[in-house]
């Protein structure tokens, strides 16, 4: 075993290479800056990692200063999944406001806008875009994050989200592969089966990551889901079949293949996270994506000996380690070469993103009804987040309606009686109710269907995806819950 001149042998280097680690703290830990000079070639950010602009900046100039050709990863989808913006709610509309325009042009300077914004605070490789066709309106994890149920939307879109991105230098991953729209269980918990025939997979799932790859995405995300037409064994992230005969092979991906989190229960309850990161490289995928979860030095360490071992074992050939490494590195290359790009130096456009969602914007009218002119009561029905989105970041309507309409009172309200204790607590004012994919609960339809009766004038606002019919004297759809969504919206209610 050859030994590089930093006194790190080549298989560990190349086993640190293919992690993509998360870590604490808004500065640089002592262990990544070390595990950086032996091999590690990325590193993941989260929401735990960022207060401002100006701090992550800062963090990444500290990681590069121990490797200049370091990939930092985001997850950053902007909508309702958002890392940069986490506490404020995101500057951006997501995928299915997107979708809801459906203008090309729009979403690629959406993206090109993000991309920048990345770029300025040293993050050269995103998560993103979703290409999931919500094939499934009951989804719980993806949903919003979707352009929409229609495969040809969503695979032009995708295309351009990634055109717009990459100009910028920032790298994007298509995800999830093969397609994570058409499930009913969160991943996060536990293994989504999708029982698709290969017609439907191939004209649907896979439609959106061929747009992907010939728009030249330079990597793609693995679902850890359970397709058994192509593998009934195994899920995507750790299937040979899928990664390395079906996108390899039949697409022709010859990019970055990183998984999605390896901590969540699909993978680490099933399998094990040690042994189901040592699957997924052998199956044909070349990062680790870990730390979703706080990542320490002792997680790194397990990781990168269990890969050593199972190359030593046998159980994973040296070869395929080092081509996963190679393509981690080639990646690094790609985005080192691009950090002058122009469209870091091109016109701004500050304000697409608002631009966007006011265009996202749908208002049903249901029947007459007086113009929302002075303050009301804003009865805001929570649903619990997935932890995708999770629960830190603000949405809603009622901060801006505040400004708006001085005088608004607001509650948060959940749960079988939220209804009636939303009724209540708006005590004759007029109610602006504010949901969330009322299609996917019931206690919420109910605490609706309590509001409209006391209160016929109830103003309804959508921030999920809008499959329920419109109701309410008036209605508005959002397709999203980010700030933004929520700015157009209060601006909609105020128009009337």
């Amino acid at each position: 075993m050859t030994t590089s001149t930093t006194g790190t042998d080549t298989l560990t280097r190349d086993a640190l290479a293919v992690l993509q680690p998360g870590f604490a703290g808004t500065t640089a830990p002592d262990w990544v800056r070390r595990r950086l000079s032996e091999g590690l070639a990325s590193v993941a950010l989260f929401g735990r990692n960022v207060a401002t602009a100006e701090q992550v900046t800062a963090l990444t100039a500290q990681l590069r200063a121990e490797r200049d050709d370091l990939l930092v990863a985001i997850d950053e989808e902007s909508g309702d999944v958002t890392r940069l913006e986490v506490r404020t709610g995101s500057s951006f509309p997501g995928n299915h406001a997107l979708g809801a325009v459906d203008d090309t042009a729009l979403t690629r300077g959406v993206a090109r806008e993000l991309g920048r914004r990345l770029a300025e605070c040293g993050v050269n490789f995103n998560w993103a875009p979703s290409a999931d066709v919500n094939a499934n309106p009951d989804n719980p994890v993806i949903g919003v994050r979707s352009f929409g149920r229609d495969t040809d939307l969503v695979a032009r879109h995708t295309a351009a989200y990634v055109e717009g991105l990459q100009s910028t230098g920032v790298a994007a991953c298509t995800k999830h592969f093969p397609g994570h729209g058409d499930t009913s269980v969160d991943s996060h918990h536990a293994v989504p089966h999708i029982d698709l025939d290969a017609t439907t997979l191939n004209e649907r799932e896979l439609q959106p990551f061929r747009a992907a790859i010939a728009a030249g995405t330079r990597a793609v995300m693995s679902a850890h889901i359970r397709v058994p037409v192509l593998d009934p064994d195994r899920p995507a992230t750790l299937s040979r079949r899928i990664l390395t005969g079906l996108l390899r092979g039949e697409l022709g991906y010859q990019g970055l293949i990183v998984t999605d989190g390896m901590e969540m229960r699909a993978i680490s309850g099933t399998y094990g996270l040690e042994h189901g990161v040592v699957l997924a490289i052998a199956a044909g995928a070349d990062a680790i994506c870990v730390g979703g979860g706080l990542c320490d030095e002792d997680t790194v360490q397990g990781l990168t000996d269990a890969l050593v071992a199972a190359v030593r074992s046998g159980e994973l050939p040296e070869e395929r380690l080092a081509d996963a490494a190679a393509r981690v590195r080639a990646l690094a290359d790609w985005t080192a070469g691009m950090r002058r790009s122009p469209a870091l130096e091109g016109d701004r456009e500050p304000e697409i993103g608002l631009t966007a969602a006011r265009r996202a914007v749908t208002v049903t009218r249901t029947g007459p009804a007086a113009p929302v002119t002075g303050p009301v009561y804003v009865a805001t029905l929570h649903p619990a987040a997935n932890i995708a989105v999770g629960d830190e970041t603000p949405w809603g309507v009622g901060a801006e309606l505040e400004r708006l309409l001085p005088g608004t009172a607001t509650g948060s309200f959940t749960g079988p009686d939220a209804g009636a204790r939303a009724r209540e607590a708006a005590a004759g004012r007029r109610v602006v109710a504010v949901v969330r994919d009322e299609h996917r609960h019931p206690w919420m339809r109910t605490a609706l269907d309590t509001l409209l009766a006391a209160g016929p004038d109830t103003v309804v606002v959508e921030m999920g995806v809008p499959q329920s019919a419109p109701r309410g004297a008036l209605h508005v759809a959002t397709h999203g819950a980010a700030r933004v969504c929520g700015t157009a919206a209060a601006e909609a209610v105020v128009a009337g």
